[in-house]
C-alpha cells in the first residue's frame, strides 16, 4: 500500500479533468465546425471590435466555412499528436503543418497578410508549431505518467550519441 493514497487520488483526478476537457473538445468539433451558419451572409461583417470584408469568398459565412473545414481537422490532429503514444506520433505532424499552412492560406485570402504564399511559408510555420505542440504533449505525458518536470530536465541535459537519441524517439 502507498504512503500518500491522496497523491494516487489526486494524479486519477487531474487525469480524468483532462481527458473529459478532451473529450468535450472532440465532441464540440462538429458545432465548432458549424458555427459558420450564425455568421451573416452578406460581403461585410461589422462589429464593434473589428470589420471583416470578405474580398475572396464574397460572402463572410462562406469565408468561414472554408476556415472551419481547416480549423476543425487541424484541432483533431493536435489532440490526436498530443494524446498519441505510439512511436510513430511525429508523423501526424506532417498533415498538421499541410492544415496549419491551408488555415493560413485561406485567412490569408481575405485578409492580405501577405501578397504570394508560397510552400516555403510551412517552414517558418512549422518552427513554431512543431516546438510548441512537442512541448505541450510532454508537459501532458509528464503529468499523465506522473514524471516530474525536474526528472525531464535531467533528462534533456544528459549527453547522448547520434544512435542513442534515434532511439529515443522511438
Amino acid at each position: 500500500m502507498s504512503n500518500h493514497p491522496n497523491k494516487s487520488r489526486k494524479a486519477t483526478s487531474s487525469s480524468l479533468v483532462t481527458g473529459s476537457i478532451i473529450a468535450l473538445i472532440i465532441a464540440a468539433t462538429p458545432y465548432i465546425f458549424y458555427s459558420y451558419e450564425s455568421f451573416p451572409q452578406d460581403k461585410t461583417w461589422e462589429t464593434f471590435l473589428f470589420t471583416y470584408d470578405a474580398d475572396w469568398y464574397q460572402k463572410v459565412q462562406v469565408s468561414v466555412w472554408t476556415m472551419m473545414g481547416k480549423f476543425v481537422p487541424l484541432l483533431l490532429l493536435v489532440i490526436w499528436f498530443i494524446t498519441c503514444k505510439h512511436w510513430w506520433y511525429h508523423v501526424i505532424l506532417i498533415p498538421t503543418g499541410m492544415f496549419a499552412f491551408q488555415l493560413f492560406n485561406v485567412i490569408n485570402d481575405d485578409v492580405h497578410i501577405t501578397d504570394e504564399v508560397e510552400i516555403w511559408w510551412l517552414f517558418p510555420i512549422m518552427l513554431v508549431i512543431i516546438p510548441l505542440v512537442y512541448l505541450i504533449k510532454a508537459k501532458l505525458s509528464n503529468k499523465l505518467i506522473g514524471k516530474d518536470l525536474k526528472s525531464f530536465e535531467e533528462e534533456l541535459g544528459t549527453q547522448k550519441n547520434f544512435w542513442q537519441q534515434i532511439k529515443d524517439l522511438f
